[in-house]
């Protein structure tokens, strides 16, 4: 095969997600946009809802329509982004609920779609998304009144457990919303790890079911494998790569693995990434470039046809930390050319 394979296993993502809904005694509901983290909304999607999940999170109204191809009616799908101009139809067809962010959207919801389903997102500090304690004062009686299906806010520091933010955010999502008698939900994976008084009554963990930071506890979700398209012999001095930014010190095995940043691998990675032929660590070398990688394997007994860049030796917060972001970045740039293979679900 040209191109690499990226395996996704769904049973492992249901198995985070089950054991995620283990440590809580509220509904637990799965976040899957961007397509899934990347990974394919739909299977994704499908495969949380057959161990249980009957809540979904996506960022927008078009996501949740793919969403609800792959999970049938009878399954809640929120929209983060609210009701933006021209999302009435789609929400409406495809029955997908709604968080209002702003007295513009709240406005927008009641007049063209009044009896439809909606939940409200407050501020609580990250000053991203929600409306701001001043607004949703002078609105809540009114909204309270269309009786909305969740109040909910996002920590913007949860992946820290000791950053006072984290007590900050829930104190003031506390006074805006006890006793108002409308669920709740504050925890996306972080919080739902800081402890039962950030659950309220949904939490809603994304990262997490892929196999991500916090959950140092999750399985692996995904394996890539990149096939090696040439070999060859340098001899001590000969470069490899755009710049000649490597030269080899000893005669060495060159691979040529097809993957590059067109396909999620970042150029920051270059001379910062282990390849792995099953246990033996085999180093990058040379840039990343937009299709291909160069790979020292020296030091293998035989020549592979493949290398592993993520799997159980590396997973995606590994290969983050190489790069210089995170494992989120990681895994929803990881491109459209790998062949995908399912396991599970």
């Amino acid at each position: 095969m040209s191109t690499g394979t990226l395996t996704i296993d769904l049973d492992a993502i249901a198995a985070n997600w089950a054991a995620l809904d283990a440590r809580t005694a509220v509904e637990t509901a799965a976040v899957v946009k961007a397509n899934g983290y990347g990974l394919g909304a739909g299977r994704v999607a499908a495969t949380l809802k057959g161990a249980g999940a009957r809540s979904f999170f996506v960022a927008m109204a078009e996501e949740g329509a793919a969403v609800r191809a792959a999970v049938g009616p009878d399954a809640d799908i929120c929209i983060f982004s609210g009701h933006m101009q021209g999302d009435a139809d789609l929400l409406r067809e495809e029955g997908l609920i709604p968080m209002l962010n702003s007295l513009d959207q709240v406005t927008r919801h009641l007049e063209t779609l009044p009896e439809h389903p909606f939940g409200v997102q407050l501020d609580t500090g990250m000053n991203r998304l929600g409306m701001e304690w001043a607004d949703w004062a002078a609105v809540a009686e009114d909204v309270l009144a269309q009786n909305p299906v969740l109040l909910m806010s996002h920590l913007a520091c949860a992946d820290e457990p000791d950053h006072p933010m984290n007590a900050y955010q829930l104190d003031v999502f506390t006074q805006m919303t006890e006793g108002l008698g409308v669920p709740r939900s504050l925890a996306a994976t972080g919080g739902l790890l800081l402890g039962p008084e950030y659950h309220f009554d949904l939490t809603r963990p994304g990262i997490g079911l892929y196999g991500g930071l916090p959950y140092a506890q999750a399985r692996a979700a995904v394996r890539l494998d990149l096939p090696v398209v040439q070999l060859r012999d340098l001899v001590a001095g000969e470069v490899v790569g755009y710049g000649n930014a490597w030269q080899a010190q000893r005669p060495s095995r060159i691979a040529t693995v097809a993957a590059g940043y067109a396909d999620g691998l970042m150029r920051a990675l270059s001379d910062r990434v282990t390849f792995w032929a099953e246990d033996r660590p085999c180093p990058a070398v040379g840039r990343v470039s937009m299709d291909l990688i160069c790979v020292d394997v020296t030091d293998l007994a035989e020549d592979p046809d493949h290398l592993t860049l993520i799997g159980r030796h590396q997973r995606v917060d590994r290969l983050a930390e190489a790069a210089g972001t995170i494992g989120y970045e990681m895994l929803t740039s990881l491109g459209h050319r790998y062949a995908r293979r399912y396991l599970g679900g």
